[in-house]
């Protein structure tokens, strides 16, 4: 597998260009013989002092600030033996506050930029001996790569759309999925992104201004470089976040660059219309997926959609990758194994929804958009088990 790694966020950021998830291409062969083994796994502490700690023999680097490490399980086995009070304990102490501001998001600022230039690799997982593709801790060679196609217009029946976002220095977007509420069937509100597409990662904070935009450029009237009123680029309106929840694993490690931390790379938000009409957003856009936990690895054929925004994209599209079974990427074999698949989109795919079809026939998402080669030649998602159930299980019964 080749060596992997993220866009630097506060770079990007600072220019005003639109977060993305790229990575460390190709050297080589795919699983090329002198690819070093993946880092040892990474944990955190629990404790509550900003002078790091350890948890399973891992030191953890010392400098977050002790509000960040309160409420922390003493390991991350033990997060997924959280209940809903837990969860509630944790996000009452890491608050996300996200006011309206009428009108903020306007044609200009959700223009599309070039990302920053990507950041040195931390890591290069190396392939594995075959192993069943339900074990974890594996990481296979990389699979053959895809072209993405475009999603035929209209878009107003897909439940896939945009998010943007403002941080310190500039404004973000990723891509997102809205998905079915447990809680309130047939009336969600819920959306499906990457955990940094909300989150700064490791001792920072959520993003300020988010929101969804579904059916983003629905008409195609941005296309080409073209300019476009705020009705054609969000036609079923701006939908702002009133809550979020992403893995404390992200909050507590997350970072510039592709490793462990993106093996819990997911967030869910609840969102809101910020010009009311009274009905949901599940019913606004007319579809809304379930999100399929433990789903079995050797059963899945996988596409996954986006927008990206690199050359030879432009962000303005939504496409889409057939990426047939997925292979398997690792960083710590004591997490989720995560899923990857072969696929030419680039930054601006990031939190894009990854879809399989159930037993019943029904279409579900498996995972998002983390991380994927510089050159641009796959794509690799969190496998979606405890921890993603548990946190759509509390976003969904918060009220």
């Amino acid at each position: 597998m080749p060596p992997i790694h993220r866009s630097v966020l506060a770079a990007a950021l600072a220019t005003g260009t639109l977060l993305a998830v790229s990575a460390c291409g190709p050297d080589g062969s795919p699983g090329a013989a002198d690819t070093p083994a993946p880092p040892p796994a990474a944990s955190v502490s629990a404790s509550t002092t900003p002078g790091g700690g350890v948890i399973g023999g891992i030191t953890l680097p010392s400098g977050l600030p002790t509000s960040l490490l309160e409420g922390l399980p003493k390991s991350w086995d033990d997060l997924k033996k959280w209940k809903y009070d837990d969860w509630d304990k944790w996000a009452s102490k890491h608050v996300f506050n996200n006011p309206v501001v009428k009108d903020f998001w306007d044609p200009d600022k959700m223009g599309d930029a070039k990302p920053a230039d990507p950041a040195p690799p931390t890591a290069k997982p190396a392939p594995s001996t075959p192993k069943p593709a339900t074990d974890d801790g594996v990481t296979d060679p990389e699979p053959p790569v895809v072209k993405a196609v475009q999603v035929p217009r209209p878009y107003l029946k897909q439940p896939s759309g945009k998010v943007f976002f403002s941080a310190q220095g500039g404004r973000g977007n990723c891509s997102a999925t809205v998905i079915a509420d447990p809680q309130h069937p047939g009336k969600s509100n819920l959306v499906w992104t990457a955990a940094h597409c909300v989150h700064e990662g490791k001792g920072g904070d959520f993003y300020k201004d988010l929101v969804f935009v579904p059916a983003y450029n629905n008409s195609g009237a941005s296309s080409g470089g073209k300019k476009a009123p705020l009705s054609e680029l969000a036609p079923l309106g701006t939908w702002w976040a009133d809550q979020v929840v992403t893995s404390p694993q992200w909050m507590v490690e997350g970072g510039p660059t592709g490793d462990a931390a993106n093996q819990y790379d997911f967030a869910v938000m609840r969102v809101h219309n910020q010009n009311d009409a009274g009905k949901s957003l599940e019913e606004t856009v007319g579809s809304a997926v379930p999100v399929w936990f433990d789903a079995p690895r050797d059963q899945l054929k996988v596409s996954a959609v986006g927008y990206p925004l690199v050359k030879p994209f432009d962000g303005q599209e939504l496409y889409k990758c057939d990426g047939g079974k997925p292979t398997r990427l690792s960083f710590d074999p004591k997490r989720p194994t995560m899923l990857t698949i072969g696929c030419n989109m680039t930054q601006g795919a990031s939190g894009g929804g990854w879809f399989a079809t159930m037993p019943d026939g029904k279409t579900a998402l498996v995972s998002n958009t983390s991380i994927g080669t510089q050159g641009h030649t796959s794509l690799s998602g969190p496998y979606l088990e405890t921890v993603a159930r548990q946190a759509l299980d509390w976003i969904s019964r918060k009220q």
